[in-house]
């Protein structure tokens, strides 16, 4: 709990890693602080936000959907909109947006839902650890990521953390889910330590030297290095002559997303990329699928030389597909921005 409280950057007694994946860590946030007949409103521009509303309209809450389209953060001035038409008990929003690579402003949504009278709900699984992320700073109230994603640990916990007011909702009543019950799971990590369930003890080790492994390096240090190889791959990518997916200003330093060239078979190029040189990038979700690639720089595979392996094996993917590409002019692009970035 000690080192989950550094890495949230928080003081929140509750912070814990649940046994499951990123998904029970939404599921279980949900179905803690959101009652039937709550409103809660969903800032949506991706896959996984649309989650969060799948998963708050089961619960009985009425959901309102911000939506912008795919690939662009959702505008906080509609946010405040949404929130100014009804009493809201929760505004929620995907920090990175995994299926997008997008990177949403945080602060300014937590500052309205503040204002408002909201919760801040914030999925973290691919942004802690890797983004800058201050939860107490920033007015989050509740927090939830994944451990295999730039924490580099084995999938299959879901560390999260709520504020004292996002526990008091969950208190006082029976949450539906006994399984995700975080009171109660918490009673089990807190002494005298009550039974829940029996916990991943592998997982846990894991975890546990996984955060130990990021509070050594320090975290400004590893959103530095996460900033610094992004940067570096999506100027090897606009150099080799291919468009990067999510616009200047909101792109994440951990899902970095490429705009599949107009005629390449973007499921024949990842296939080959596997093959041929053993890395493995993913397709584009939903209405993306087939249009983009999915770059993940977390955790331990962000290092500068995994990017530019990347770049040379890219190219020369791309050029046996028949795909016309400056050649060398990805790596000279991206060696010369990382040169720079370790001079600074």
């Amino acid at each position: 709990s000690s080192l989950l409280r550094q890495v949230f950057q928080t003081t929140n007694e509750l912070a814990l890693p649940l046994s499951g994946t990123g998904t029970a860590g939404m599921e279980a946030c949900l179905v803690n602080v959101l009652r039937p007949g709550d409103r809660i409103v969903v800032a949506c521009s991706g896959f996984f936000a649309q989650r969060i509303a799948e998963i708050a309209a089961r619960v009985g809450a009425t959901v309102a959907l911000v939506e912008a389209p795919w690939g662009r953060a959702v505008a906080v001035e509609d946010v405040v909109r949404a929130l100014r038409a009804a009493p809201t008990q929760v505004v929620a929003a995907a920090h990175v947006e995994t299926s997008t690579g997008v990177l949403q402003p945080l602060p300014e949504l937590a500052a309205a839902a503040r204002e408002h009278g909201a919760l801040m709900l914030v999925d973290a699984v691919a942004s802690l650890g890797g983004a800058e992320l201050r939860v107490d700073e920033w007015g989050i109230d509740v927090c939830y990521s994944g451990s295999q994603k730039c924490l580099s640990a084995p999938p299959g916990m879901a560390p999260l953390t709520l504020a004292p007011a996002a526990r008091a909702r969950a208190r006082g009543r029976t949450v539906p889910s006994f399984y995700l019950d975080l009171e109660l799971i918490w009673r089990y990590w807190a002494p005298p330590h009550a039974y829940h369930h029996t916990v991943p003890v592998p997982l846990v080790f894991a975890m546990h030297e996984a955060l130990r492994l990021v509070v050594g390096e320090g975290l400004p240090a590893r959103w530095a290095r996460h900033a610094a190889n992004a940067a570096a791959f999506a100027a090897g990518i606009e150099a080799m002559g291919l468009r990067l997916f999510a616009p200047p200003g909101v792109r994440s330093p951990t899902v970095i997303t490429v705009s599949v060239p107009e005629g390449v078979d973007e499921a024949r190029v990842r296939e080959r990329l596997l093959a041929e040189y053993g890395i493995e990038i993913a397709g584009g979700l939903g209405p993306l699928r087939g249009k983009i690639w999915r770059v993940g720089l977390m955790g331990h595979s962000s290092q500068d030389r995994l990017v530019l392996l990347l770049l040379t094996a890219l190219e020369a993917v791309l050029t046996a597909e028949g795909v016309r590409v400056e050649r060398g002019a990805a790596l000279t692009s991206a060696t010369r921005l990382l040169a720079s970035t370790s001079a600074a």
